[in-house]
């Protein structure tokens, strides 16, 4: 079996170099958590990674929020699945991967740091985050970009210190994961919550999946051909053009507020296909994705 550990479609990644983690931990503020590496891996057909005791010098968070993948521990592989995640710890030889059949998408990162070790402490383990109607996991994806456009803006003291900052809120999210779904206070009971909010709230929370209608009501506990008639009443667009508005309005925020290429911010909006999503991004918004992004705004 072929084994890559880089060089994915769409693939994104810093790794700071030494000299830069040398100076950050002599920052107040970065001592207690700093990040090494950080990158976005897409569709990561045949993702293969592998070290030695020694050469694990770091804890790496990984975020699968597609496919499935594995990872090795004192000789013992686990599973892992989409809307899953685990820590693996520093000085301990592992080895993990994408599935063969179901190539994995992930979020990674790098950190180390005097609070590392408490904040990964309990992640050696899966654990599973599944979106439902208060699990904000749309922000924690924003929140890793934003660490990640930082890094990329430079390494400056204030850049550094931000992103570590950042990362503990990142981090913090999943570790106190009911408190921070407790944090967005609503007025309403779960039983009051309107069918459409949850479905709208579902997509959001998907953004980067292909979701079907079934999928969609089937959160909501109606059926398919019910919810599609309440949605086209209530919104006047059936279900999965409003969801492709809602991929198009983010694929726009990545294309103002980063400079992600067109393959890579296709791939976190659920499209595979560069060339699809360009056409279906110009049906919605008149222009491509190459003039939107030229074009002055505000």
């Amino acid at each position: 079996m072929l084994k890559i550990k880089s060089g994915f479609s769409g693939e994104r990644a810093i790794i700071l170099p030494i000299s830069i983690i040398e100076e950050v931990k002599t920052y107040q503020v970065c001592n207690q958590l700093y990040i090494t590496d950080i990158g976005f891996y897409p569709n990561a057909d045949n993702h293969f990674r592998q070290r030695k005791a020694e050469d694990a010098n770091q804890y790496i968070l990984i975020y699968c929020v597609d496919g499935e993948g594995w990872f090795r521990i004192d000789q013992i592989t686990t599973k892992i699945t989409a809307n899953q995640l685990f820590i693996l710890p520093k000085n301990k030889a592992h080895a993990y991967g994408c599935n063969t059949k179901h190539t994995w998408t992930i979020y990674w990162i790098h950190f180390d740091g005097h609070l590392a070790t408490y904040l990964a402490e309990g992640f050696e383990k899966p654990v599973l985050i599944l979106p439902d109607s208060d699990s904000r996991i749309n922000h924690r994806f924003s929140l890793f970009e934003e660490i990640f456009q930082t890094l990329k803006n430079g390494y400056s003291h204030q850049n550094l210190e931000y992103s570590t900052t950042a990362l503990l809120y990142f981090l913090g999210s999943i570790k106190y994961l009911s408190s921070y779904r407790r944090a967005i206070v609503s007025n309403n009971s779960p039983d009051e919550k309107d069918v459409i909010e949850n479905a709208i709230h579902f997509m959001r929370e998907n953004i980067h999946k292909k979701l079907s209608v079934k999928s969609i009501a089937n959160y909501v506990g109606i059926s398919a051909s019910h919810f599609s008639a309440i949605f086209q009443s209530k919104t006047g667009y059936a279900p999965l053009s409003y969801l492709t508005h809602l991929k198009i309005q983010q694929a726009c925020h990545y294309l103002d507020f980063s400079e992600m290429k067109i393959n890579q911010l296709s791939a976190k909006v659920g499209y595979d296909d560069p060339l699809y999503f360009s056409r279906i991004f110009s049906k919605t918004m008149g222009i491509s994705p190459l003039i939107y992004r030229k074009k002055k705004k505000g």
